[in-house]
This record gives C-alpha cells, sequence and structure tokens, in this order.
C-alpha cells in the first residue's frame, strides 16, 4: 500500500511543479507556453505517443496555474475569481473537444484492407450466382438423299443398310454409322445424329472437329451453344463434360 501511495506522488509531483511555475509566471508568459502544448498535443498524436501524453498532461495540469495567474493580474477581487472560473470552464471544455476530437480520427494506410463487419458478411452471397439452366428443345429431322447445311454447303446422307448410313459434309468430314435423323445446334456449333437402334447419339463440334460417339446417352437440349444429354427419354439431363467424363469418346 505504501508503495503503490509512493508511485502517485512520484508521478503527481512533476504535475504540481508544473502547475505551480504556472502559477508564479506572469500570464502573458505563461499563456504562449501552454498554447505551445496545444500545438504538441496535436502533432506528436500518433506519431510519438509518449510525448502527445505529457501535453495532453501539460495542458490539464497547466490551465489552473495559467488562471491563478491571470485573475491575480486582474487584482485578485471577485471579478478576477469569476472571470478565472469562466476560463477554467471554457479551458477544460475546449482540451476534451480536442482529445475527442484526435481520438476519433482515422488514419488509413495506403493498401490498408478495410475488414467488413459482421453483419456485412452475414449478408454477403455464399458460393457463385445461380444459373437457371433452360435447355431449348431439340429438332430432329430425317435425311433423305442430299439436304443443305444451314452454313450454305450440301450434305449427302448415304444409306449404308436398313436405318444406317454415313453423312457426307463438304468440308471433308465423313459422319458414318449413323441413323438418318439428324439435327444441327443454335448457331451451327454442333451437328447431332441417332446412333442405328436409338442407341445413343453422335456429336460433332464443328469449330474444333471433334466427334463424340455417346453410346447410352441422347440429346436433350440446349444451353446457349452446349448440348446437354440424359441416359434415356426420362434421364436427367447433364451437360457434355460431365457426360465425357464417364463415357466413351472416340
Amino acid at each position: 500500500m505504501a508503495a503503490h501511495v509512493t508511485r502517485r506522488w512520484v508521478h503527481l509531483l512533476p504535475a504540481l511543479a508544473w502547475m505551480g511555475l504556472m502559477a508564479l509566471l506572469p500570464w502573458w508568459m505563461g499563456l504562449p507556453l501552454w498554447l505551445l502544448l496545444v500545438l504538441g498535443a496535436v502533432m506528436f498524436h500518433h506519431r510519438i505517443e509518449h510525448y502527445a501524453e505529457l501535453s495532453r498532461r501539460g495542458l490539464r495540469w497547466g490551465l489552473p496555474g495559467l488562471l491563478f495567474a491571470a485573475q491575480r493580474a486582474l487584482g485578485g477581487d471577485l471579478l478576477a475569481w469569476g472571470v478565472a472560473l469562466l476560463g477554467a470552464l471554457a479551458g477544460y471544455s475546449l482540451i476534451a473537444l480536442m482529445e475527442s476530437l484526435l481520438d476519433r480520427r482515422v488514419t488509413h494506410k495506403p493498401g490498408a484492407t478495410v475488414t467488413p463487419e459482421w453483419s456485412e458478411l452475414a449478408m454477403a452471397p455464399v458460393g457463385p450466382p445461380a444459373h437457371i439452366i433452360e435447355l431449348a428443345r431439340v429438332s430432329w429431322n430425317e435425311a433423305a438423299g442430299e439436304f443443305m447445311d444451314p452454313e450454305g454447303d450440301s450434305v449427302r446422307f448415304e444409306q449404308r443398310g436398313t436405318g444406317r448410313g454415313r453423312y457426307v459434309f463438304a468440308q471433308g468430314r465423313v459422319i458414318d454409322r449413323a441413323s438418318p435423323h439428324y439435327c444441327f445446334g443454335p448457331n451451327d456449333h454442333w451437328f447431332a445424329a441417332r446412333l442405328p437402334g436409338d442407341r445413343g447419339d453422335i456429336l460433332w463440334d464443328r469449330h474444333n472437329d471433334h466427334v463424340h460417339r455417346l453410346a447410352g446417352w441422347v440429346l436433350s437440349g440446349w444451353d446457349g451453344e452446349q448440348p446437354w444429354l440424359a441416359r434415356g427419354a426420362d434421364g436427367v439431363p447433364t451437360p457434355l463434360h460431365e457426360v465425357l467424363g464417364r463415357g466413351r469418346r472416340h
């Protein structure tokens, strides 16, 4: 207990000495010193915390001494003490306002990451944005001899047996072992034909010149330019890249 009281007086003695010095000095000498402490509290804030705190303590403890010196210069009568009390009210109000403004000032360093509030995190969407799949219907045609490609070239279907044959395109591509049922995808990106006996479908990626023979998979529809297939007419539609991961590619 005695040690605690001793430490407290060690911290108070410099403050009391400063207040006594300001009371003994003429007010016109003490006022510039007090204003220098105001400047120090502002300049050292967030730079040299120790000096900023010393400046604040000097303001709080030096103000009573400065006001005592001022009332002494005014004659020390009742009016002088009234002026000193008003000065104390105004001075401590200004100190409190200054400290409040300094403590609320937040400096964002360039490149600093601002942590979002918990409410922003709670309302943020989770995962990628949803995409509703609406498949466009497949329009099958039946080939009989020669017909026109949507790009303007002719396509020839050569019968090779009952319900089977091959498609010969002007570009030189040949799709063989196919049925006469065919269709073109949106923007003519794909050509599709049924396997004989409805055993599955053939897809030709015309832009990349890849042919996929997908036994057991039938074309369900188009999502944009991409084909979706299913296991049978009542199966769940699946995008082609997933089908290729499970099926066979030739």
